[in-house]
């Protein structure tokens, strides 16, 4: 009796650490493509649902006139929330076919890590669970890469 209770409460307790998996997974993807339509649809609600307002973006955009990458292009929240009200507002930059990609690379259960690829480039999300929920706090991404390891 005393085995089976045990072995009871073992699959209740893994049966509920599976759960919290999934839903962090799914957390975490919703976010990350939250943080591209934020831009695409040009709505900010979901720039503050998935970003921290701790948020630090750096990347590197390529200059087909120069042939050469930008300097360190930086951008915290409020320019993040101000570039997407009007990124895409004539819907000229991207609409329902642009590419729209996350990919999860790591998820715990305090940090993820996701690869969003966008009409722009790609980004790396560093994600962190808060009491509001999962948040982007870091972002480092380049304009479309010339080569990757996967691609």
């Amino acid at each position: 009796m005393k085995t089976l209770l045990i072995a009871l409460l073992m699959g209740i307790s893994l049966q509920i650490a599976a759960q919290a998996k999934e839903m962090a997974i799914e957390n975490v993807t919703k976010a990350s493509y939250n943080y591209i339509d934020a831009f695409y649809q040009v709505d900010t609600s979901l720039a503050y649902q998935s970003v921290h307002k701790d948020l630090r973006k750096v990347g590197w955009w390529y200059s087909d006139k120069t042939k050469s990458y930008s300097d360190a292009l930086e951008m915290p929240f409020d320019k993040l929330v101000d570039l997407a009200k009007k990124w895409n507002l004539k819907g000229d930059r991207a609409d329902k076919n642009s590419i729209r990609e996350v990919k999860i690379l790591e998820v715990s259960d305090k940090i993820a890590v996701a690869k969003v690829t966008a009409v722009w480039g790609i980004d790396y999300l560093n994600l962190v669970n808060t009491k509001e929920g999962w948040k982007i706090i870091n972002i480092v991404w380049q304009s479309k890469p010339k080569f990757s390891l996967h691609e």
